[in-house]
């Protein structure tokens, strides 16, 4: 009896030991389904927010991947302007000291004349052939009154020629002079350009910094949502599989259930079979209501046929109206032209839109537009990408928007341009070529 009580001892202690290898010496205890199901829902509600919070993370680092390219696209555009305005900048320096070369000839040259001129004046006071004692001095030694005439009438030709000289070197002078401060102005309008893009491509640099410390601080982020998101997932199928263990045990719920899905099929066909049948008594009756709609259009038809020729007059004289209200394009170029040069020898004001009390080179030309009803961007390289591209120079027409780095201009045709220059020119009227033009829009 002892022996068998022994047995069976051992046979318990044997099981017990051979669960306890299966488990890692830890006891086990079967959760309940329903803790489960929970256990599982509460991670999958957690793993849901963790790929949320991926995806958003993953958006966000996408828009900033983007935003980067976008401002390293157009740091390389300024810094192509930027080389573009620095070689008009030295064109535009060695225009410069060429005209200050021709001024020094032109001075030179006025300097010469009045040397020639200044020698022979005091020649003919030393001879005393100057003021009235130079006509008596003709007199008394011509051979004949012809003689004294052309004597005469050759002292005033030479003392013409002097002067004209004279005047014609001076004016050569001053025309030098005016080239040279106009350059002077150029180069001016060109330095204040560049420091407002070099001042832009400092703000660019820092820009794409700033974006490039985000988007390593999405990949970070986006790690860490991913791990947590890949634990939660652990969790779930670790909590899927123990449910399935469980559901396999469970096979007369099983049984119960598919019987109770073969009913709601049964029911759902039953259903669908009766809304066919209601759908095709609907598209009996459609038919019929289509038949009498058909009958009764056929009456109206009837009836509008006599008034077909006073609609058909109404059309034409709408399409004659809108065809002569599409032509003039030109004509309102015209018109913007004439009104921008309206404004010459205004002031120039940084930052200013106001065509009377100062504006610069954009708010100049988008005050002008405003006045006739056209919304254009506030800077000058948006408004050098606006409207229609026009295809060169000899295309353009008045009212067109010639664009150069960091500057812009109304076309008022015959190659001149009407713009906001420098404050210390103001508004004025320049050729288009001064700059090489990067643009040509049109805008009406």
């Amino acid at each position: 009896m002892k022996q068998r009580h022994y047995k069976i001892i051992a046979a318990i202690m044997t099981c017990a030991m051979l669960a306890d290898a299966q488990t890692g010496g830890q006891a086990v205890f079967a959760a309940p389904k329903s803790e489960l199901e929970k256990d599982a829902s509460e991670n999958q509600k957690k793993l849901d927010e963790a790929n949320a919070e991926a995806g958003s993370i993953e958006s966000e680092k996408e828009a900033a991947e983007e935003e980067l390219a976008a401002a390293q696209e157009q740091l390389v555009q300024l810094l192509a302007e930027v080389d573009i305005l620095r070689d008009d900048i030295e064109k535009k320096k060695a225009e410069i000291e060429q005209a200050k070369a021709d001024y020094e000839v032109a001075k030179t040259e006025e300097e010469r004349q009045y040397n020639t001129m200044k020698a022979r004046i005091k020649y003919m006071y030393e001879n005393g052939t100057t003021g009235s004692t130079e006509y008596l001095d003709i007199l008394l030694h011509a051979n004949s009154l012809t003689d004294a005439l052309n004597k005469a009438a050759y002292a005033e030709k030479l003392a013409e020629y002097d002067r004209n000289m004279l005047n014609k070197f001076i004016e050569a002078k001053e025309a030098v002079a005016e080239r040279q401060k106009a350059l002077e102005d150029d180069l001016s309008e060109l330095e204040e350009e560049e420091t407002d893009l070099e001042e832009r491509e400092w703000e660019l640099n820092a820009t794409i910094n700033e974006q490039r410390e985000s988007v390593e601080n999405f990949s970070a982020r986006l790690a860490a949502a991913k791990s947590e998101a890949k634990a939660y997932k652990k969790k779930i199928d670790e909590d899927n599989a123990e449910i399935a263990r469980i559901v396999a045990e469970e096979k007369e719920q099983a049984r119960k259930k598919a019987e109770e899905e073969a009913r709601k099929k049964k029911e759902a066909e039953e259903a669908a079979k009766k809304k066919a049948k209601e759908e095709q008594e609907k598209q009996a009756q459609s038919a019929s209501q289509e038949e009498e709609y058909k009958e009764e259009r056929r009456d109206e038809d009837n009836y509008d046929s006599d008034s077909d020729d006073d609609d058909d007059e109404e059309r034409e004289e709408e399409e004659h109206e809108e065809h002569h209200s599409s032509s003039g394009g030109s004509g309102l170029g015209s018109e913007i032209a004439s009104y921008a040069q309206q404004f010459i020898g205004n002031p120039y004001v940084s930052g200013g839109t106001s065509l009377t009390d100062g504006c610069d080179c954009s708010g100049f030309t988008q005050s002008v537009y405003k006045h006739f009803g056209y919304s254009l961007p506030r800077r000058s390289d948006d408004q050098g990408h606006y409207g229609q591209s026009v295809d060169g120079m000899e295309n353009a027409q008045p009212g067109d928007i010639f664009y150069y780095v960091g500057h812009v201009g109304i076309y008022i045709g015959n190659g001149y341009i009407v713009h906001a220059s420098t404050p210390a020119t103001g508004i004025k009227v320049t050729p288009a070529t001064y700059r090489s033009i990067s643009s040509i829009r049109r805008i009406v």
